[in-house]
C-alpha cells in the first residue's frame, strides 16, 4: 500500500552527496541592485508597474514608506553574504555580474537572435491549411526565445526555475505553499484560482528574476492579483539559493488567457513539476503538454496528488505504464496521499518530506542544477530545428499559393487575349453593321460583286465617297469602333468571371475575393472606347506617315487618308495577308477582297501586308495592356500581402546556423550526475 510520501518509478542509482567546492566565494554587495526597486503603484490606465517582491517572513501588506526607506530594507535582504559568512557548497547567489560564458555561447546567442528576426519577418497572410499552425508555432517560438532561450543562454549560472503546472484543482498552489512552508500563492475551491503567476525564490536570487530578462513580458509586482500580465515575486528563506518555484495557471483553465499563459510559462521552465490527481491523471490535455515538453527536452518531474490509500498501488502502476508508453519512464514520480490540510492550508510535513528533500538536494548540488539547465536548454534548442523547418515549409506554401492564384488569373486573361486575336482573324467582326457600312462606303452589293474587274472605277468612286460624301465613311468608322468595343467588353466580362471562379475554388483566393471582382472594372467601358478611338487615330497617323513616301503620293493621288485608313482597319479585321478563310467567305469574301484591292491599288501588295500586320500588332498590344489592368485587380491583392519569392529560405538558413552553433557549444557533452529519482 502506498503511504505518505511514497514515490513510484523505476529505481536508479542515487546521486552522491555533493562535494565541497572550496572555490565558491560570496560576491560583493551590489549597490546597483537597489535601483531596480520601486514602490507599488498603478498607472492611470490600469497598467501594473513594478514593485519590490514580497517576503514570506512578512507577508502582510506594509504601510507606505518614504522614498529610500524601501531601498534600505531591500538592500538589507538582498546584499550578498559578508566575507566572514560561510557559503554552502553549491550555493548560488544572484548578482549583476554574470559569469563569463564561453565564446561559443555568444555565437549561439547571435544565431538565435537572427532566427528570431527571421521568424518575426515571416508572414502567413493567405488562408492555407498550414497557415494557422505556422502563426501559432511562430508566436510560441518567439515567446520561448524571448522568455527563456536568450535570457537563459546569457546567464547559464542563473537560478534554476521550477514551473509548477497541472490541471485545474490539482493542488499546485497548495503544494508550492507547503514546500516553502507559508501561504505564498493563493489557493481555494473557486476556479480558476491561480490567475497571476507567483514566483518564489530565496531572497538572494530575487535580483535575477526582478531584472526581467526571463519572461520579460510580465511586469514584476509584490502584491497578489488576477492580472495575467504580472508576475508576483515572493522571497522565501525556506528555499535554498539557486532554486525557484513558479506557480502557473491551470493548463486546462476555462479562461483562454490562463491557458495561453500557462503554456508560455511552461516553455520558460528549466524543470517542469507536473501536478495531477488520482482522478485527473489520464486527462488528454495534460498529456499533450507533457509530450510537448518531452519533445522539447524539458526535464520533467511528476506529483500524483490526493491518492486514496487503498488505490495508491494500482493508480501509481497505471500512471507508470502511461509514462513508459509516452517515453517518460525516467521522470521522477512522487505520490502524495489524501490528507487533511493544517490551519494555514498546508500539507503535513510528513506528506511532502520526500519531495521537499529531493528539491533540497537539487538546490544544494550545483552540478545537478547545471545538468538540468543544460539538458532543458539543449533540448529546447534541438527542438527548434523541426519547428523552424515547418515554418519554412508553411512560408513556401504561401508563395506557391500566391503564384498559383496569379497564374489562374493570368490564364483567364491569356484566354481573353486569344479570343480577341481570333476575333480579328475569323471574320466575326465583319458581320452586321460593319459589313453594311463597308458596302455603303464603297458602293452597293452589286458593285462589290463586280469590283474585282473594275478597280479603276472603284478608285474614282473612292475619291467621291471620301471627298463629296463623308457620311458613309464616318458611319463605317463608328461601326468599326462599336463592334470592337463590344468584343472587348464581352471578353473582359468572361475573363473576370473565369478568374473569380478560379479563385473561389482556392481557399486562399476565396478569402481575398470581393463581389466586384466578378465583373469587369468600373471604368472598363470608357477605357475600351478610348482604346479603340486611340487605335483608329494611330492607324490614320500610320497612313499619313506612309503618305510622305513619294511613291505613295504618286500612286494615291486623290485618295484621302481617312478613306485609306478605314480600308486598313477593315483589313485588320480579317486574317493576315487577306487570305480568305472559310469563316471569312461565310460572311462575305467580297468584303475582304474589296479592301485588298483598294489597298493594292494604293500601296502595292507588300505594303498591304506591312500595314495590316503593323495595325493588327498595335491593336493587340493595346488590348493586352487593357486586360493586364483588369488582371491587376486580382494580382494586386496577392502582391499586397508582401510575399517574397523564397520566403522559407531565410528561416532555413537561420535554423541551420543555430544548429551548427548548438553543436559547437555541446551543452550536454559535459559529464554530470543524472537527476536523482526518489527512492522507492
Amino acid at each position: 500500500m502506498t503511504t505518505h510520501g511514497d514515490a513510484v518509478g523505476p529505481a536508479s542509482a542515487a546521486t552522491p552527496a555533493p562535494e565541497q567546492d572550496d572555490d565558491v566565494k560570496a560576491p560583493a554587495a551590489d549597490d546597483d541592485a537597489t535601483t531596480l526597486v520601486s514602490s507599488q503603484s498603478d498607472e492611470p490606465d490600469g497598467t501594473p508597474t513594478e514593485s519590490a517582491p514580497a517576503s514570506v517572513s512578512d507577508p502582510a501588506p506594509q504601510p507606505a514608506e518614504e522614498p529610500g526607506t524601501e531601498v534600505r530594507r531591500t538592500r538589507e535582504t538582498e546584499t550578498a553574504p559578508a566575507e566572514d559568512e560561510p557559503v554552502q557548497a553549491g550555493q548560488s547567489v544572484a548578482t549583476d555580474e554574470p559569469v563569463e560564458p564561453p565564446a561559443e555561447v555568444g555565437v549561439l546567442a547571435t544565431a538565435l537572435s537572427r532566427l528570431r528576426a527571421a521568424i518575426g519577418a515571416a508572414s502567413y497572410p493567405l488562408v492555407m491549411p498550414s497557415a494557422e499552425d505556422a502563426r501559432r508555432v511562430g508566436r510560441a517560438l518567439v515567446s520561448q526565445l524571448d522568455d527563456y532561450l536568450l535570457p537563459r543562454l546569457a546567464r547559464l549560472d542563473a537560478p534554476l526555475l521550477v514551473v509548477v503546472g497541472g490541471s485545474t484543482g490539482a493542488g499546485k498552489s497548495t503544494l508550492v505553499n507547503s514546500l516553502v512552508g507559508a501561504p505564498v500563492s493563493r489557493a481555494g475551491v473557486l476556479r480558476p484560482t491561480t490567475r497571476s503567476p507567483v514566483l518564489v525564490s530565496h531572497p538572494k536570487d530575487l535580483l535575477w528574476f526582478r531584472k526581467g530578462e526571463l519572461l520579460p513580458g510580465l511586469v514584476r509586482t509584490a502584491d497578489p492579483g488576477s492580472d495575467p500580465r504580472t508576475l508576483q515575486l515572493v522571497a522565501s528563506p525556506a528555499l535554498g539559493p539557486g532554486l525557484a518555484f513558479l506557480d502557473a495557471p491551470d493548463i486546462d483553465s476555462v479562461v483562454d488567457q490562463n491557458r495561453q499563459l500557462a503554456a508560455q510559462l511552461l516553455a520558460a521552465a528549466d524543470l517542469w513539476l507536473f501536478v495531477t490527481t488520482a482522478a485527473r491523471y489520464a486527462d488528454a490535455v495534460p498529456w499533450e503538454l507533457l509530450t510537448t515538453a518531452r519533445l522539447r527536452g524539458t526535464v520533467i518531474a511528476l506529483v500524483l496528488n490526493r491518492v486514496p490509500g487503498d488505490a495508491g498501488g494500482e493508480i501509481s502502476a497505471h500512471l507508470g505504464e502511461m509514462l513508459a508508453a509516452h517515453d517518460m519512464s525516467a521522470a521522477p514520480l512522487f505520490v502524495l496521499p489524501e490528507t487533511t490540510l493544517d490551519d494555514q492550508g498546508l500539507l503535513p510535513e510528513e506528506v511532502t518530506k520526500q519531495l521537499h528533500d529531493w528539491f533540497g538536494h537539487l538546490a544544494a548540488d550545483a552540478n545537478a542544477r547545471a545538468a538540468v539547465v543544460r539538458q532543458t536548454l539543449d533540448g529546447a534548442l534541438a527542438a527548434l530545428g523541426p519547428a523552424v523547418a515547418g515554418l519554412a515549409d508553411a512560408a513556401d506554401d504561401q508563395a506557391v499559393a500566391a503564384r498559383a492564384l496569379d497564374e489562374r488569373v493570368m490564364a483567364a486573361y491569356r484566354t481573353a487575349n486569344r479570343t480577341v486575336q481570333d476575333g480579328l482573324q475569323d471574320g466575326r467582326l465583319l458581320r452586321g453593321e460593319v459589313l453594311a457600312r463597308w458596302q455603303e462606303f464603297v458602293g452597293t452589293g452589286e458593285f462589290l460583286r463586280t469590283l474585282e474587274t473594275r478597280v479603276g472605277h472603284l478608285r474614282d468612286r473612292m475619291v467621291a465617297a471620301v471627298t463629296g460624301r463623308p457620311a458613309p465613311g464616318r458611319n463605317l468608322q463608328v461601326a468599326l469602333e462599336s463592334q470592337l468595343v463590344t468584343l472587348l467588353r464581352g471578353v473582359a466580362a468572361d475573363a473576370a468571371e473565369q478568374a473569380y471562379a478560379a479563385w473561389q475554388a482556392h481557399p486562399a483566393g476565396a478569402e481575398l475575393l470581393e463581389p466586384s471582382l466578378q465583373r469587369p472594372g468600373a471604368g472598363l467601358p470608357q477605357r475600351a472606347d478610348r482604346l479603340v478611338r486611340d487605335w483608329q487615330q494611330w492607324v490614320l497617323e500610320l497612313v499619313r506617315s506612309e503618305a510622305g513616301d513619294k511613291r505613295f503620293v504618286a500612286r494615291a493621288g486623290a485618295y484621302a487618308v481617312n478613306g485609306v485608313g478605314l480600308a486598313v482597319m477593315i483589313a485588320v479585321f480579317t486574317s493576315t495577308a487577306f487570305i480568305p478563310t472559310g469563316a471569312e467567305l461565310a460572311v462575305g469574301a467580297g468584303t475582304t477582297i474589296a479592301a485588298q484591292k483598294v489597298l493594292e491599288a494604293v500601296f502595292g501588295d507588300q505594303a498591304i501586308r506591312t500595314l495590316a500586320a503593323r495595325a493588327r500588332e498595335e491593336l493587340l498590344s493595346r488590348v493586352s495592356v487593357l486586360f493586364d489592368a483588369e488582371a491587376a485587380r486580382y494580382t494586386d491583392r496577392t502582391a499586397a500581402v508582401g510575399l517574397e519569392v523564397e520566403p522559407g529560405k531565410d528561416l532555413r538558413t537561420a535554423g541551420a546556423d543555430v544548429e551548427r552553433a548548438r553543436g559547437k557549444l555541446a551543452l550536454t557533452a559535459i559529464s554530470f550526475v543524472p537527476l536523482e529519482k526518489p527512492a522507492p
